[in-house]
C-alpha cells in the first residue's frame, strides 16, 4: 500500500510544511536520503501548548506531550515529502531524534517521543521502523514542550 493510501485510509491529512523560525529550510535532501530539520508540534502556524513536560500544576503531561510528538511527526513527513515530490517517494524512516523540554525529575522522555514512532510505524508499516534517541533538554524554541526530526530514505 501506497503512504498516501495509508495516510487516506488513517484519515490522515498531512499539514502544510511549517515555516522556519529562523536561518534554515525544512528539509535537505542528500542522496537518498532526507533531513529534516526539527519539527515543533505546530498546528495551522501555532504551538498547541507551550512550556516544561512533568508532573504537576503549571507543566504540560506527559499524554499531551506525546500528542505533540505525533504532530511533530506529521510535521516532518510533509517537510520531506515537500523536498522529494510527494509523500509516496519517501521509501523508508531511518532515524528519529526526538527533544522533550522536561523538569529536571522527568525521565520519561522515551514514552513521549513514542507518540512520533508510533506514528510513524502506523503510516509506514515495516519501512517505519527505525532507529531512535530520545533528549530531554533544558528548552527548545519558542517554548515548545517537544521537537522531532526524522531521516527518511527516499526513491525520487
Amino acid at each position: 500500500m501506497s503512504v498516501s493510501a495509508r495516510l487516506s485510509e488513517l484519515g490522515i491529512e498531512l499539514p502544510a510544511v511549517a515555516a522556519p523560525v529562523a536561518a534554515y529550510v525544512p528539509a535537505v535532501v542528500h542522496g537518498d536520503l532526507v533531513y529534516t530539520s526539527g519539527q515543533l508540534p505546530m498546528v495551522s502556524g501555532a504551538l498547541p501548548a507551550t512550556g516544561k513536560v512533568g508532573e504537576g500544576h503549571g507543566l504540560v503531561p506527559a499524554s499531551d506531550a506525546q500528542d505533540y510528538a505525533r504532530q511533530c511527526a506529521l510535521n516532518a513527513i510533509a517537510a520531506a515529502a515537500a523536498a522529494v515530490g510527494g509523500v509516496d517517494n519517501l521509501t523508508r524512516v531511518i532515524k528519529v531524534v526526538g527533544f522533550v523540554s522536561s523538569v529536571p525529575e522527568f525521565t520519561g522522555q522515551p514514552g513521549v517521543i513514542n507518540g512520533a514512532s508510533l506514528i510513524l510505524g502506523e503510516i509506514f508499516g515495516d519501512a517505519g521502523i527505525h532507529a531512535r534517541s530520545a533528549v530531554g533538554v533544558a528548552s527548545l524554541p519558542l517554548d515548545a514542550p517537544v521537537e522531532v526530526e526524522v531521516v527518511f530514505s527516499h526513491s525520487a
